[in-house]
């Protein structure tokens, strides 16, 4: 009689076995799917089609940048919007990824959607970006671009001078070159008259 009742006990135990591991193995896959296609959902967002899908975009910053190194220089190196505005570590990416999110409401309400809607929070769209930068220390420029890297003696008196500078006073990029890639919006009158 017991012995009965052992190979029940046996027969269960193994068919327990048998659905963890086929749980645990269509668990794996399943994650493995959802990580590659939210990998690739977040690389598709960081094309420069995918930026320049919006008309704010494309109308504004786009226009800007295309007359700079950034766009078309002697080396044929184009940087694209992500390279400065997406960090490339995987979870700082995401992080910018959610705050980009903001953008896409402005977008939805309308708050951006003509030039001069765009025009007119133009200041607090690009103390925002160069608030993010200054506080990662423009990690997004020095992908690219770095003091260490730099030879000094090929540049010019005056970015020589200031470079090294820079470095002494432990500034960033986005201390000095703040135009660089777009127009340096003005500073609204009502924000320079509070100071």
């Amino acid at each position: 009689m017991s012995d009965r009742g052992g190979w029940i006990k046996r027969l269960w135990q193994r068919i327990s076995a048998l659905n963890a591991f086929v749980l645990l193995t269509i668990g794996l896959v399943a994650g493995i799917i959802f990580w590659g296609g939210f990998n690739t959902v977040l690389e598709m967002t960081n094309t420069m089609e995918f930026c320049l899908s919006c008309h704010e975009m494309r109308n504004n910053p786009y226009k800007e940048y295309k007359d700079t190194i950034h766009y078309k220089n002697p080396s044929g190196v184009q940087v694209t919007c992500a390279d400065c505005h997406v960090p490339r570590p995987w979870g700082h990416k995401v992080v910018r990824k959610i705050k980009a999110t903001r953008e896409l409401w402005y977008k939805a309400t309308g708050k951006i959607d003509t030039d001069e809607k765009f025009n007119a929070h133009r200041w607090e769209l690009a103390n925002r970006v160069w608030d993010s930068m200054k506080s990662t220390d423009s990690r997004e420029c020095r992908n690219c671009h770095s003091f260490e890297s730099m030879d000094l003696s090929e540049q010019d008196r005056s970015a020589r001078k200031k470079h090294s500078r820079a470095v002494d006073q432990g500034k960033t990029c986005i201390d000095c070159h703040k135009g660089i890639a777009h127009e340096e919006p003005d500073e609204p009158e009502e924000t320079a008259e509070a100071e």
